[in-house]
């Protein structure tokens, strides 16, 4: 069987949840497994020198545009948050560690997150609105905040983090098929062709 397909994103990031919504789905048109794969990108801006998308003049109020008009595109439900950007290091580490025992548990806490920011606009910077979604979920709050205070689970964002930089990540969803990198939500068709026929 086939890698899996590296999906690398922040919960920040409004093209990684557009493409959270629908790479699964893609994937499993050709028999793939998804590797969902949180990261923290501003290491990632500051690795590349690249400033944050919506902070630069006349090209991130375009952006802002892109964005809503491809949530309508793909119909995926999309609301800009109140507060952006935001921190998603609790979000991050919350996931590695349901992701070490249940990955369809942890795979559900990542959808659970990006909705509730990108849909309903609540803060998940914050642990308590974090822990809230994962009680929603049946996850045991106190072994939630046990787990991400741990040196594991914290080493274990950054890893990733330097892991996808490493392989060219400088931006966010990042996805690696078969060791071709793909940038953005927009390239889900140019993945499908990439799936579809073996590399083009």
């Amino acid at each position: 069987m086939s890698e899996p397909i590296s999906f690398y994103f922040d919960f920040s990031s409004p093209y990684s949840y557009l493409a959270s919504e629908r790479i699964d789905e893609l994937a499993a048109k050709y028999g793939r497994k998804v590797k969902w794969r949180p990261v923290m990108l501003g290491a990632a801006f500051k690795a590349s020198g690249l400033p944050l998308l919506l902070s630069v003049p006349l090209k991130g109020e375009y952006s802002k545009r892109d964005i809503e008009r491809s949530a309508r595109f793909m119909d995926v439900p999309y609301k800009f948050p109140p507060k952006f950007p935001l921190a998603t290091l609790v979000a991050a580490r919350g996931y590695y560690w349901l992701h070490g025992q249940d990955c369809g548990k942890a795979r559900e806490f990542a959808h659970a997150v990006f909705r509730a920011y990108w849909v309903d606009g609540r803060d998940i910077s914050e642990a308590p609105v974090v822990l809230d979604i994962a009680a929603k979920l049946g996850i045991d709050g106190d072994a939630f905040t046990a787990a991400i205070a741990t040196p594991e689970i914290k080493e274990r964002v950054k890893q990733e983090t330097d892991a996808a930089i490493a392989k060219g990540m400088f931006g966010a969803p990042y996805i690696m098929v078969d060791g071709e990198p793909f940038w953005g939500a927009d390239r889900l068709p140019q993945i499908d062709k990439w799936l579809a026929t073996g590399g083009f």
